[in-house]
């Protein structure tokens, strides 16, 4: 099958994959429908994260081809959207809320399963893992709204979940790619009435605010911390959303949220957390990897009813054989998200 293959810093090219083989019971086997590429694959692409060479990405919906014996609750010919992490949904991590750290499950294009940037993949524990699509015939827009459940919304609403946003509260988002703009629309989601979103780019401060932004900040650093400040009368806000993960997007996380209050941090870290700061105004952190699979189910029927539409945030479209221009478009932030299209429904 083709795939697209990672080889080091700058170099995702496709090639060649054997083809995907049910191994375990638990198997199955899904021809993608529709990819994309994460920030945290730009890490990668960039030099500045270690990823093994060979097949990449982790966010795919698709067809099951095949399933094996041990399979239940879905079936060959199911529109299935996949999680960026597998898991049995039974252990007592998964049980307690937290599927990324299921002792049996693990990570799609992580050397020894291919990811979801290329025609098919085996899918471990595919059972627990795969949420079926109910109905048919949906729109594209639909499916690019699917597609974005697997991480980038599911990620944005950890965000949101992490940092208690409730009906009233004063909400800011640091970060304006894929998943902070997704925390935005989480954070309306759940209730907020004040959503200040930290952009300095048009494109993306125009979709804040059709995702629910209500206020735009385009400084950084100390300038934007202020400015939030001086919106909300120097209290800070009722919850921070940190969706970049670098040394300047925490420490304005941390600046802006209020005594008493939570920072719910999804950017995969790469700076440090400032905890004397935050200790001396009890202000607590919490967040992570997002469990996607504890909240595909919720977030679909709101998909599925057209009460959120997440997939715009992919405004940059190419097929599998061009998939190096989905990785340089948003390296060069040309992009928000870059969508890769595999095939027919």
């Amino acid at each position: 099958m083709r795939a697209a293959i990672f080889s080091g810093p700058g170099a995702v090219e496709v090639g060649e994959r054997p083809d995907p083989v049910i191994r375990e019971p638990t198997d199955a086997v899904v021809r993608v429908v529709l990819g994309s590429v994460c920030g945290s694959d730009l890490w990668y692409y960039r030099g500045e994260s270690a990823h093994a060479a060979g097949s990449i990405g982790h966010e795919f919906i698709g067809m099951v081809e095949r399933t094996g014996a041990g399979v239940r609750g879905i079936q060959p010919g199911d529109l299935v959207v996949a999680p960026f992490i597998y898991s049995d949904m039974s252990c007592p991590h998964c049980l307690n809320g937290s599927t990324i750290s299921c002792p049996a499950g693990g990570n799609f294009g992580n050397g020894q399963i291919d990811g979801g940037q290329g025609e098919a993949v085996r899918v471990p524990l595919a059972g627990s893992t795969l949420v079926p699509v109910p109905g048919s015939g949906h729109s594209d827009a639909t499916l690019r709204s699917v597609l974005a459940l697997s991480d980038v919304m599911s990620t944005g609403h950890h965000a949101a979940v992490s940092a208690g946003v409730k009906k009233g509260d004063t909400v800011a988002v640091v970060g304006d790619g894929a998943v902070g703009l997704c925390a935005v629309l989480a954070a309306r989601r759940l209730g907020a009435e004040r959503i200040i979103t930290l952009s300095r780019h048009a494109n993306r401060q125009e979709l804040a605010r059709e995702f629910g932004a209500t206020d735009i900040i385009e400084g950084r650093g100390e300038e934007a911390s202020q400015a939030v400040l001086g919106l909300t009368g120097g209290i800070g806000v009722d919850a921070a959303l940190e969706c970049v993960g670098t040394d300047q997007s925490i420490a304005t996380a941390c600046a802006v949220a209020r005594p008493g209050s939570t920072v719910g941090i999804v950017g995969v870290p790469h700076g440090q957390v400032p905890f004397a700061e935050t200790f001396f105004r009890n202000t607590g952190w919490r967040g992570g990897p997002a469990p996607a699979r504890s909240y595909i189910p919720e977030l679909l029927g709101d998909v599925l009813d057209g009460a959120i539409n997440p997939g715009r945030v992919f405004d940059y479209e190419t097929d599998l054989e061009h998939i190096a221009d989905a990785y340089r478009a948003m390296d060069e932030r040309r992009a928000i998200k870059s969508l890769v299209r595999m095939g027919a429904v």
